[in-house]
């Protein structure tokens, strides 16, 4: 096999096109296999086999930068360039990553996990490149989806100004495009991008603009003329209109023309857009079927496609689209409102039932959350259905035109705390401090199932500013669910178990159950502890935080968040505020790290949430206060 004797880009430039073909084949064979066990982005990676060996064909990684957007389609970058042997470990603790990483190799150049990045980055580059002097390639590959991101946009107009030598790959596998204008539309696309041609023109126009009184005049007419006939014949004029020059669209699976393109583009100096259109899961029919599916699949058959599943209770995801179709039967002001996300959001059966009610914005975030503040303030209840590592990307939306405004926006945040293999930028960790200090938002996280459909119901009946619901990426406790529905008291907590001793745990959502475990383990050593579900983090149970205070409680907080801004630090300022200086408290979250890709558990047990270490912590604290007390 071809694939057998890759370990680096550099032997891709002794194979013919005719190899490349065989060892595209072989790659897509290589990826199948290896994901049905790992699982993984498989859909968008067999759609980019040919062109990521194109690129690495015909440029020289890592001097020249390859920029991936999102970074999930990345894994043939990875094959090529020396990490297949890894590949058993992809998306695993202490693995390889799935998306690009600075760390694995040195042809990994940029990082990200959130989408529309990769132009900016390329950008940068490039003038880097300029001000050093240097003359590498700098190639930025963006999806039609991540197109729509407005960051995406913003740098599309400033390379367009800047004018610098740069090659952005549009990589379009959903958007419909017409057809080639027939031989002459191929012909005028080699001859506007050969060397001499562009140079015939600079020097035409420089001698046009030599003669007196009329070059000017005449060089407008020429140009004028040029693009005339450009938007008679080509398909790319917004792209043309933005600065670039555009070529394509190309087959991207067509591994000739692929090159010849690249070539062309490389003859460019100046920024120019390559259209490349490839088929999502190209080569395995599941995925090419249903590519919506298999963007990010978990272990799968590969014969018969069938996802491998784990058995249990309904994860929190499907809870919250279920709910909410119950509450929009009772309720026609509520619309759902996603960023691209309906299927990843749970809000497919939503769609399906209330079609004019779902809006899917596509990559945007920003204007999702405006417009749902133009949503709300003409009557209408909207639901932002959002991962919380994509919500920040909203945040001057979130402060400026929502709670600024004090507007009754529900906030359905899913993905809330450890996200497991998609690691470290999926992480969601940082809402609780990034909105618990914005004025007017309401914050809470459910302990169950059951609680999260009363704090949907609650989040609904709310009508006094925004509120948001977190839940985490995991399947739910499988509790019984309460025939109906009912609000909860904004700002109460719920003691789950008394306890004679002088400690109480505080947690919030999964790490109630952590709590209890680590209660069994400290009530053999003769401790029993308070447990307590905050289910609100903001605004905190005041009452109940001044009861514990009077009863000499110590506590420990557990939160799956970061502890910097988190629930416990709410608690210790409030306690300040209140000039409670006995009072113990201690916090036991995240760490101010950035945690990698992994299980869940072990992502918690790396930072210390799990039972062992709370009980060890309540015993620190006994310790503690006997030595003091001595």
């Amino acid at each position: 096999m071809l694939l057998d004797k890759i370990d680096g880009p550099e032997q891709l430039k002794t194979l013919t096109v005719e190899q490349l073909d065989q060892l595209a084949e072989e790659i897509r064979q290589f990826l199948i296999e290896k994901l049905s066990l790992t699982g993984g982005h498989l859909a968008p990676n067999l759609g980019v086999v040919e062109l990521t060996l194109a690129m690495h064909y015909l440029f020289d990684s890592p001097s020249d930068k390859f920029i991936f957007d999102v970074g999930h389609q990345s894994y043939v970058h990875k094959i090529i360039t020396g990490r297949k042997d890894q590949f058993d470990t992809l998306r695993k603790y202490k693995g390889l990553c799935g998306f690009v990483k600075r760390s694995e190799s040195q042809h990994d150049v940029w990082e990200a996990g959130h989408s529309s990045t990769s132009l900016s980055a390329a950008i940068g580059m490039a003038m880097a490149r300029d001000f050093k002097g240097d003359s590498n390639r700098v190639v930025a590959v963006i999806g039609d989806g991540a197109l729509t991101g407005g960051m995406a946009l913003e740098a599309l107009n400033h390379i367009g100004h800047e004018k610098r030598k740069l090659i952005v790959v549009l990589n379009d596998n959903e958007m419909s495009i017409a057809p080639n204008v027939g031989a002459l539309h191929h012909y005028l696309g080699k001859i506007r991008t050969g060397r001499q041609y562009q140079k015939v023109k600079e020097d035409v126009h420089q001698l046009l603009n030599r003669i007196p009184a009329i070059g000017g005049k005449l060089a407008d007419t020429v140009s004028r003329f040029k693009d005339s006939i450009k938007y008679l014949l080509m398909s790319g004029i917004l792209f043309e209109q933005f600065g670039l020059s555009y070529l394509g669209p190309i087959d991207g699976h067509d591994t000739e023309a692929l090159l010849e393109v690249l070539k062309q583009a490389d003859n460019i100096n100046g920024p120019v857009l390559v259209h490349v259109i490839t088929t999502k899961g190209k080569g395995y029919k599941p995925a090419e079927n249903d590519s919506h599916t298999w963007h990010g699949a978990s272990p799968y058959k590969i014969e018969s496609g069938k996802m491998v599943k784990a058995v249990g209770p309904p994860m929190y995801t499907k809870v919250f689209g279920d709910v909410l179709i119950e509450l929009a039967e009772q309720d026609e002001r509520i619309v759902a409102v996603t960023p691209a996300m309906p299927s990843g959001s749970g809000l497919l059966d939503f769609a399906s039932k209330f079609p004019t009610r779902m809006i899917d914005v596509g990559i945007a975030e920003q204007h999702a959350a405006t417009m749902s503040a133009a949503l709300a303030i003409e009557g209408m209840k909207p639901v932002f259905a959002v991962y919380s590592t994509f919500l920040q990307r909203a945040y001057d939306q979130v402060v400026h035109d929502i709670c600024r405004q004090n507007l009754n926006v529900v906030f359905a945040i899913d993905r809330a705390g450890f996200v497991g293999p998609d690691g470290e930028t999926h992480q969601g960790v940082y809402d609780i401090p990034y909105l618990r200090h914005v004025p007017n938002m309401v914050l809470m996280m459910p302990k169950d199932e059951n609680e999260l459909r009363h704090m949907m119901k609650t989040a609904i009946e709310y009508n006094d500013g925004p509120i948001a619901v977190r839940y985490p990426r995991i399947n739910a406790e499988g509790v019984e669910i309460d025939p109906l529905l009912k609000t909860i008291p904004i700002g109460t907590w719920e003691v789950l178990k008394e306890g004679e001793s002088e400690y109480a745990l505080l947690a919030v959502g999964p790490m109630i159950k952590i709590a209890k475990e680590a209660s069994e383990l400290l009530i053999r050593d003769g401790i029993d502890v308070e447990i307590i579900n905050a289910r609100f983090i903001k605004p905190l149970d005041e009452a109940m935080l001044l009861r514990l205070a009077a009863q000499h409680k110590k506590l420990v907080v557990i939160e799956e968040s970061a502890e910097l801004g988190g629930l416990g630090s709410a608690i210790l300022e409030f306690y300040a505020k209140q000039q409670l200086d006995d009072v113990v408290v201690r916090i036991k979250g995240i760490p101010d790290l950035f945690i990698e890709h992994g299980t869940i558990a072990q992502q918690r047990d790396e930072v210390g949430l799990n039972a062992v270490n709370i009980a060890n912590l309540v015993h620190g604290m006994k310790a503690k206060r006997k030595k003091n007390a001595n």
